[in-house]
């Protein structure tokens, strides 16, 4: 059986007992080890030197002669020598905690948290970014203090972690902090969100002391808008709403930019919502590539996204053309309608909101740049290269690595320079009948695109759709091209994509891929094998173009979510689908004009907010390591892997993309090693295509090009497929894509 075992530099939960406090009192505290060492005194004893939070300031490092009396898998039981008390020593856990303290709030407002130190033992990540509602613990502070400064007597959410971070005297919760924690808890909380609308009202008025004003100008380094009044009777406005209420609205200044009111209290998305709209144009004077701010929230206001968003119970976006609560067709909408009298929280208390927030993404910012960026991509306009140049330089590129490499792909890096010299191989070679045959990658990411496409019809057809759920029959029509069934998830052979009859052949087909396609019990079902092989992630980079049109800035992890949920389908492997997250969300920002270096450090930030990240981020470590290491490119290939599994294959296709000085130099390292050069010179094709757009593609790569037209025609529909809507002539559309 293990045994409880204290280390140094750990937190621990105390309790003390002896006479003094009497029979029925214990002192208890979280302590934090210094160091252990044996003493004197006889058998099992040892000194403790630790720090005792509950101690006045200035004795709070302590060092005790105790001798051990049990020691359990839970605790160890020990006399404090010269003494007659008792030590009781556990693991710190969040209950402990929860069940032993009480806390107060700190009155004076604090706007500065830069003196939380780094080297208190705790992560302010954790204390003021969690990711997730479980992260909370609830907290009842005492009537009397909230009573105090009239706050409801509600139980209010604070991350564990901070709670014992405030327990050992490291942190002072103040208004700010418990109205922060408010914002985030309401947007993980799609139930009881109301509950928490008083507690952050009144938080904001203690907060403010600025005067009140009709009108507040908001300005960032990133963002700027005017706070007031919005016209709601009958202008076309934008509006912020959550289930069936009516969050925020967005009007149109007459320069484009925006103009905002608040109907309650804003949780952290719709307050990305509001940054991300705001966003300064760039130095062409665009706005995430629409002429201005109000052109980007209409388009925003249209994605796709909303409609999961409001299913989620979450804030989402809504236009209303002719003002709040009346349809195209000039009806009323009572429930929306009656909301018009709604008054607006004062402009001052809206800026308050902002500040708070955004001041304590700052500092976390400061702490940890690299682990804590914000949860809304800053478009980098792209300069020179046209989008759609982009989206079918992104696939084109990805067909002609994996070409490039299909022809190499089982062969050792010694076997590659012997057939085809010094340099590698360069140009296509003989495979599968012929020169520029692409393999099962191309295939796989293609019908990606179709599942995606698909799922797009049927959202417009029937006003909801599931893209997983659609690309996972789209695997299951691949599935048949490969000679294989499903008995169990109908598909319709149907689309003009599986009638393309080149399609229909076995390229090296990866044995993960068809076996979790044969055994999947339902179409968005994940794969229930632990492989991370690289066949899910070598096929997701439609999804980072499709969602460049459905996604808001604001929105982002969704990107992540929905790249690796795609690989799942396959790939059970914490490693073999977050791979996906990861290239979806790369793809998605260097469409939108970012570089590799800024488009993966964006990807990683969303990346280790989920559980098995760390193979794959110390796998995209090292690719960045390397890329400025002082060492033959192959030397640096062959110590990030071979590809065959996906950390490895995305690893040295981001080395290859950032140290390459082109396209055509990235691919010819992605496919001369020992490994999964198809794999890894499609994964490199698709990051740089995405980048440098099609253009940037050597001519005697792209003419020979298998299916050159078809991927050419995926890519214009998803340019495309913003434009289309529900009221077009859809018989062609849907005859091309159908959206059952």
């Amino acid at each position: 059986m293990s045994r409880f075992t204290l280390n140094p530099d750990q937190w621990y939960a105390m309790e003390l007992f002896g006479p003094e406090f009497g029979a029925e009192v214990r002192h208890c505290s979280p302590v934090l080890i210094h160091a252990l060492k044996p003493a004197g005194g006889g058998k099992r004893c040892f000194e403790l030197a630790f720090h005792h939070s509950a101690y006045a300031v200035g004795v709070r490092d302590k060092v005790y002669s105790i001798q051990t009396i049990e020691r359990s898998a839970n605790f160890l039981l020990a006399r404090v020598l010269g003494t007659d008390r008792l030590m009781l020593l556990m693991d710190l856990t969040d209950e402990w905690v929860n069940k032993n303290f009480e806390h107060s709030i700190r009155s004076e407002s604090r706007r500065k948290r830069e003196s939380l130190a780094a080297s208190s033992g705790f992560d302010l990540k954790k204390i003021f970014g969690p990711s997730k509602k479980e992260a909370f613990g609830d907290l009842h502070w005492k009537a009397g203090i909230l009573s105090d400064y009239g706050l409801p007597n509600i139980a209010y959410p604070v991350p564990y972690v901070a709670i014992k971070a405030s327990i050992a005297g490291q942190l002072s919760i103040g208004f700010e902090e418990l109205l922060y924690w408010l914002q985030l808890y309401s947007k993980f909380d799609v139930v009881h969100w109301r509950d928490y609308l008083s507690a952050m009202a009144r938080l904001v008025e203690l907060i403010t002391d600025e005067p009140a004003m009709d009108l507040v100008g908001v300005e960032g380094e990133q963002f700027g808008l005017e706070i007031g009044e919005v016209n709601m009777l009958s202008n076309d406005i934008v509006t912020i709403q959550r289930d069936d209420e009516l969050v925020g609205a967005f009007q149109n200044r007459e320069n484009g930019t925006l103009r905002f009111a608040a109907y309650q209290p804003l949780d952290a998305k719709a307050i990305d919502y509001v940054l991300g709209l705001a966003l300064k144009p760039a130095s062409n004077g665009t706005v995430c590539m629409r002429s201005n701010n109000w052109e980007y929230a209409l388009n925003c206001s249209a994605g796709n996204g909303n409609h999961y968003a409001a299913d989620r119970g979450e804030c989402y976006l809504s236009r209303w053309e002719f003002g709040l609560g009346i349809s195209a067709d000039g009806s009323k909408i009572e429930e929306w309608y009656t909301q018009r009298s709604k008054d607006p929280v004062e402009a001052r208390f809206v800026a308050t909101q902002l500040e708070v927030c955004l001041e304590t993404r700052n500092l976390i910012g400061k702490c940890n740049d690299t682990m804590n960026k914000p949860s809304i991509w800053i478009s980098k306009q792209p300069s020179g290269t046209k989008m759609p140049d982009r989206f079918k330089g992104c696939l084109l590129g990805g067909a002609i690595g994996d070409a490039l490499g299909g022809a190499v792909e089982f062969m050792s890096r010694a076997q590659i320079l012997q057939e085809f010299g010094e340099s590698g191989i360069a140009d296509y070679a003989n495979a599968y009948g012929g020169k520029g045959k692409i393999t099962d990658d191309t295939q796989m990411t293609l019908y990606t695109a179709e599942g995606l496409l698909r799922g797009r019809v049927r959202g417009l057809a029937k006003g909801t759709t599931s893209f997983v759920g659609t690309v996972g029959h789209a695997y299951i029509r691949w599935l048949a091209t490969q000679g294989e069934r499903n008995q169990r998830v109908p598909a319709d052979m149907d689309g003009w994509l599986h009638q393309q009859p080149e399609l229909h052949h076995q390229r090296a087909p990866g044995m993960t891929c068809l076996s979790a396609l044969r055994d999947m019990e339902e179409a968005e079902v994940p794969a229930a094998n632990d492989s991370k092989g690289c066949g899910g992630v070598m096929r997701v980079a439609p999804v980072g173009l499709f969602c460049w049109h459905f996604m808001s800035k604001a929105e982002t992890e969704r990107v992540f979510e929905l790249g690796s949920d795609i690989a799942q389908l396959t790939h059970g492997h914490p490693s073999g689908y977050l791979t996906g997250g990861v290239l979806a969300v790369m793809i998605y920002a260097l469409a939108d004009g970012a570089t590799v270096m800024e488009a993966l450090e964006y990807a990683k930030a969303l990346l280790v907010s989920h559980r098995g990240h760390e193979e794959t981020f110390h796998a995209l470590d090292n690719a960045v390591r390397l890329s400025t290491a002082d060492i033959p490119h192959y030397e640096a290939i062959t110590q990030l892997g071979e590809g065959w599994v996906a950390e490895e294959a995305l690893a040295i296709s981001v080395y290859c993309a950032l140290v390459a000085q082109s396209f055509e130099e990235a691919i010819v390292l992605a496919v001369n090693h020992d490994g999964d050069s198809d794999s890894t010179g499609a994964i490199t094709g698709n990051i740089l295509g995405a980048m440098l757009g099609v253009s940037a593609i050597p001519e005697r790569w792209l003419k020979p090009l298998e299916l050159k037209a078809v991927i050419e025609a995926v890519a214009e529909d998803l340019w495309i497929c913003s434009t289309w809507t529900s009221f077009s002539d859809d018989r062609e559309l849907w005859a091309r894509y159908p959206g059952y």
